[in-house]
């Protein structure tokens, strides 16, 4: 049977632009797979997505019209339902059959086999595959059904009474299998082979597609579109580049504004604009988020990335004199940046300080108080660490940062972008004098906000952002608001991602444990003591940065098993286990490591604080013990020199001891003192193994 490309197209109204790339996405992928689940297209098909403001669709090559008939066996009744003692048919199974579209004369040849425990009988038939229509039917209300589509909007059939329910109201509908229409129904409309291009630069009103492999270049070449989601983007992107270039400047990377702005054009056209220069007396940020967020503009950067009076502009047309919409786009941005320039203006009339008063009258929570309550709670914790980490002098500078980090929060620029708190704290402390370490710290207090984000960089703004996510993680946690499968409102797990970066890669020497004890009192009544589940919150997190990182599990278990609370250790000793792993002596060792752990759970009575040497009557217990001793002066220095891959190597001589032990003597001896010495050989030998991590964790 031979195969031919199949188009579906559904065209509607402008699509929401920040759902489009995951609808075409969505749209394309689900009708895909239900036809090669169904037999209808081959597992190696290709299949093209198209995702345009006003249309979704999928091309899929290797469609059959039919899918392969299939050999089924279908189960009926068990034998002794189904056959008489005679081994005729009963009534039963005749019923069964009729149902099935057979009679009596398929009985001589039912096949029995034993299904759970009792032998029953089954039919082998040959289904008829289904055609393309049904399966494209099925297809297409599945994919349909399964489109994440952001909300739901209900409009009226051409008949002006009948409801339908869709993303946006749709219009046409193209179904096409090689030249052929399939005739399939979606949304109240019926396959047809026409479909509309670009609102203005389309040549034709409407396009008749030929077949599913001319619909991409009928679509450009007739309709002016670039129906490829992928394509279009990629030219937005070039063009983007190359006028940038052009000037010696680069344009802003930003990945989610390109995915949107290729949403919102057909045939994208990017041009270049520019506002006056004085309005680059307001902080740049202000003025790429005020572009970005409202016009859709894509802000020029110089090459020491400061922003320039340049921007460009994607346009959905192509006229030949582009100046009227230049023009027009420059106009438009000139209100967005004189408000940004007036929000700034008007805030640095009043310093931070002067603000802080009406923190006291912002609910932070309803349980948790004000923003004024939260404020003071943070500069308590921001001093206690500044304290710990650098002395009174950080101390006093982590105090006078915390002091100022929220009070932008009432700030007008703040207000209208609240992504720009802590950004802007930063520069009306600037304006207000404070020096640049209290301004800086003030404005990285809120990193890193995301993955892969800075850290804060100075010492005073590690103690603040420390103090602020802590505040937050052990404020909730406290009052029992605490993250549950996906739903996250308090953004709790990228606070703790946060604290563990920092904790890590600037080495602190602080504890976790203590670091909460740290926060509770700031709370005094308001919260019950979470250290326990926090912890263990806090380790999740972890383990799953670092199996992100590319440890495995098992190196991962055997180093957080042990839950070391000084995170800064946490690299060394991941890098120690793998090292350790990779010795001739670390299979055997850590299977034994397992035996011996195993054994110590199991005894009845707690080992001995000390081992008894008169009690040390065999050989190869006495060479163990020797053995231990020496590996215990070698490595314990190396470990409480944080060398923890030194002391982990130190361990391997060990091996050889160890298993002549298993091998000769009878740990649980009839006499109960040799016994409890033995025992106490195996519990400090598991001791020492287990400083660095749980190597019984690694054994297979």
């Amino acid at each position: 049977m031979s195969s031919k490309s199949l188009l579906v197209e559904l065209f509607a109204e402008e699509l929401p632009p920040k759902a489009l790339k995951k609808l075409g996405e969505a749209f394309c992928a689900v009708l895909a797979a239900s036809l090669k689940s169904q037999g209808l297209a081959g597992e190696n098909a290709t299949v093209t997505a198209f995702a345009t403001p006003r249309r979704l669709a999928a091309h899929v090559t290797q469609v059959q019209e039919r899918a392969a008939d299939k050999a089924v066996q279908q189960k009926l009744v068990p034998v002794s339902i189904g056959l008489d003692a005679q081994g005729q048919a009963t009534p039963v199974l005749l019923k069964k059959l009729a149902a099935l579209g057979a009679d009596a004369s398929v009985v001589s040849k039912l096949t029995r086999a034993v299904d759970g425990k009792a032998e029953t009988l089954f039919l082998d038939m040959q289904v008829p595959g289904i055609t393309l229509a049904e399966g494209l039917q099925k297809a297409l209300d599945e994919a349909l059904q399964k489109l994440p589509i952001p909300k739901v909007m209900t409009y009226q059939e051409a008949d002006g009474w009948s409801p339908v329910k869709f993303v946006r109201p749709a219009h046409r509908l193209v179904a096409l299998h090689g030249e052929s229409v399939v005739p399939i129904t979606a949304l109240a409309l019926k396959a047809d082979r026409i479909t509309e291009g670009h609102r203005f630069e389309s040549k034709v009103k409407t396009i008749s597609v030929r077949s599913a492999d001319s619909y991409a270049a009928q679509l450009e070449q007739e309709g002016a579109v670039i129906g490829s989601f992928a394509a279009r983007r990629a030219s937005i992107e070039t063009q983007l580049q190359a006028q940038g270039k052009a000037q010696g400047l680069t344009p802003i990377d930003d990945a989610a504004l390109l995915d949107e702005v290729t949403s919102l054009v057909e045939l994208p056209n990017v041009l270049m604009c520019q506002f006056e220069a004085e309005f680059l007396a307001v902080p740049q940020e202000c003025l790429i988020l005020t572009m970005k967020q409202n016009q859709k503009y894509f802000p020029l950067l110089d090459a020491h990335g400061k922003l320039t009076n340049k921007f460009l502009l994607v346009s959905n047309i192509h006229p030949a004199d582009a100046s009227a919409v230049i023009g027009g786009n420059e106009r438009v941005v000139r209100p967005r940046l004189a408000d940004a320039k007036f929000f700034f203006d008007q805030d640095r009339k009043k310093t931070l300080e002067a603000r802080l008063p009406g923190l006291d009258k912002v609910v932070y929570h309803q349980k948790l108080g004000t923003q004024g309550e939260r404020s003071l709670r943070v500069r308590t914790i921001a001093r206690a660490l500044g304290e710990q980490l650098g002395g009174a002098s950080l101390a006093a500078q982590a105090d006078r940062a915390a002091q100022l980090a929220k009070a932008d929060l009432l700030c007008e620029m703040v207000g209208e972008f609240p992504e720009l708190q802590g950004i802007m704290g930063g520069y009306y402390a600037l304006h207000d004098g404070e020096p640049r370490e209290i301004a800086e710290a003030v404005e990285d207090h809120y990193k890193p906000r995301f993955a892969g984000d800075q850290l804060p960089r100075n010492q005073a703004g590690i103690a603040v952002a420390l103090a602020d996510k802590m505040e937050t993680l052990v404020g909730m946690f406290g009052i029992g608001q605490v993250p549950t499968g996906d739903k996250d409102p308090f953004a709790l797990r990228r606070h703790a991602l946060g604290v563990i970066r920092m904790l890590l890669e600037r080495e602190l020497p602080l504890q976790l444990d203590a670091l909460i004890a740290l926060c509770v009192p700031a709370f005094g009544q308001l919260i019950s003591d979470p250290s326990a589940p926090l912890q263990d919150f806090v380790f999740d997190r972890l383990a799953s940065a670092l199996k992100d990182q590319g440890y495995t599990p098992q190196e991962i278990d055997a180093v957080l098993s042990l839950r070391p609370q000084r995170l800064a250790e946490i690299p060394r000793r991941l890098a120690a286990v793998r090292a350790f792993a990779a010795l001739p002596e670390a299979t055997a060792l850590a299977a034994a490591n397992k035996r011996i752990g195993n054994i110590l759970k199991k005894s009845e009575a707690p080992a001995s604080p000390q081992l008894d040497a008169g009690l040390l009557l065999e050989a190869p217990e006495q060479a163990l013990a020797t053995a231990l001793a020496a590996v215990r002066r070698t490595s314990t220095p190396l470990f409480e020199a944080g060398d923890y891959q030194g002391a982990l190597r130190e361990c391997a001589a060990l091996r050889g001891p160890v298993d002549s032990f298993f091998d000769t003597v009878m740990v649980n001896a009839e006499d109960p003192a040799l016994r409890q010495n033995r025992l106490t050989l195996l519990a400090q030998l598991h001791a020492l193994m287990n400083r660095t991590a749980d190597l019984a964790r690694l054994a297979t």
